[in-house]
């Protein structure tokens, strides 16, 4: 008896030393776990007007192959991400245009999903009333405010916004304005052309896309793609604001940002180019409005005293479109810097500039949307990268060029000697 006690005592002891002794290294182990990335945030925006009665889909409603396809959405939607419904024209069935065009409801927040209460709300809607698309686009982007995750409105419509003056396409620039990097993605129901127009405009204000579909499978497909697209890991830029000089202008590091430039406008940034690195810089802006034909964007890099070190630059002939350029400036490591001491980085001014113009009764308030990329990378180990010469593959077409104007020209004179020899002997 006596044994057994004490053999039952030391497994005790055993086992509280054991545990006394994970118990640190399992909070250390936690501690140093990252931090686990924010979830994304969807909300889908459906049209439940009046006109969603129209049975013009696979012999179908369009309200009905609609929910079809959001039954099929919720049942697929993954686990780490935040599902949200909101409608417009569902609730109001009057003629009041003042109460209709306010007809915006968030049908079930944006969340943690439970499918079988989300299934149940989209089964009770029924088409009823206006069609007010800027709204609803306002409402969704405050349901999907906070935090850092991806955000994207997936906009599902059979038909153009019918309460101006509040014009969706202007919201949705006034959307993307606010830097909050929410995607807009519009569906459309109906092949119209004024629809389509005003849904394409909604998507590229907010850098989204836009759908037709007609039918049920299209339809659900297409959400589930975009729903799917939300959950993958993206970069997101940052906003800044750009200078109207270079002394003033913000302090960049290699990275992602956004800003928005006015037509015509010039706008500065700053770099610090270490030695021995090359900057590489690229800029897009995108004419998310109608623009006049023959347009284009500089990007330059400039010395803090004005003097020009590289460029480059790109044209456009009116397509409403994205339009790109970038550069590469490579800073020569110090051959005479002592060892030890790091050498002070060189401090590049970045220009941005556009020759974008527009009819007179297209806004130009907010500005176009830019996307500027920097990096930092290692420079050229040796003179015959071509980055170093700073105008590309130039230089090698430059001395063939030398070269065989030079063997041609000695050819040439000593062909002619030969001739006049010739000519005076006979």
């Amino acid at each position: 008896m006596i044994t057994r006690k004490r053999l039952a005592a030391g497994a005790l002891t055993l086992l509280a030393a054991l545990a006394a002794g994970l118990a640190p290294v399992g909070t250390a182990a936690a501690a140093d776990e990252p931090a686990q990335q924010e979830s994304p945030k969807v909300e889908l925006v459906l049209d439940v007007s009046g006109s969603m009665k129209a049975r013009d889909i696979d012999g179908r409603s369009r309200m009905a192959a609609a929910k079809q396809a959001f039954n099929e959405v919720i049942d697929s939607v993954p686990d780490d991400v935040r599902l949200g419904i909101r409608t417009l024209g569902a609730n109001y069935p009057g003629d009041d245009r003042k109460i209709g065009c306010k007809d915006t409801k968030q049908l079930y927040p944006v969340g943690p999903l439970d499918r079988t209460e989300a299934k149940t709300a989209v089964a009770t809607l029924a088409p009823t009333g206006f069609t007010p698309i800027g709204p609803a686009l306002l409402g969704a982007a405050d349901d999907l405010e906070g935090g850092d995750a991806t955000r994207r409105i997936v906009l599902i419509t059979d038909g153009e916004d019918t309460c101006g003056p509040l014009d969706p396409c202007e919201v949705a620039r006034e959307i993307a304005a606010k830097g909050t990097h929410l995607v807009v993605d519009t569906l459309g129901l109906v092949p119209n052309a004024k629809i389509r127009q005003q849904l394409t405009c909604i998507a590229e204000a907010t850098g989204g896309t836009y759908t037709a579909v007609q039918h049920t499978d299209e339809l659900s497909g297409r959400v589930k793609q975009l729903v799917d697209r939300a959950a993958e890991p993206v970069v997101t830029p940052v906003a800044t604001e750009g200078a109207a000089e270079c002394a003033q202008a913000p302090q960049l590091k290699p990275g992602l940002y956004t800003d928005r430039e006015k037509f015509s406008e010039h706008r500065w940034y700053r770099v610090d180019v270490p030695p021995g690195q090359e900057l590489r810089a690229s800029v897009s802006i995108g004419a998310d409005r109608a623009v006049d034909r023959d347009y284009g964007v500089l990007l330059r890099a400039v010395t803090t005293h004005g003097r020009e070190i590289v460029r480059g630059s790109e044209a456009g002939d009116g397509r409403t479109d994205v339009i790109s350029t970038g550069l590469r400036y490579p800073k020569p490591p110090l051959e005479d810097s002592d060892e030890g001491v790091e050498p002070p980085p060189e401090s590049v001014c970045l220009q941005v500039s556009n020759s974008f113009a527009a009819p007179a009764s297209v806004k130009t308030t907010p500005g176009l949307p830019i996307e500027l990329t920097v990096d930092l990378v290692d420079g050229p180990d040796e003179a015959a990268d071509v980055a170093s010469f700073g105008l590309g593959n130039g230089w090698w077409l430059l001395g063939v060029l030398t070269l065989t104007g030079l063997a041609a020209g000695l050819l040439w004179g000593w062909i002619s000697r030969w001739r006049f020899a010739a000519w005076r002997t006979n």
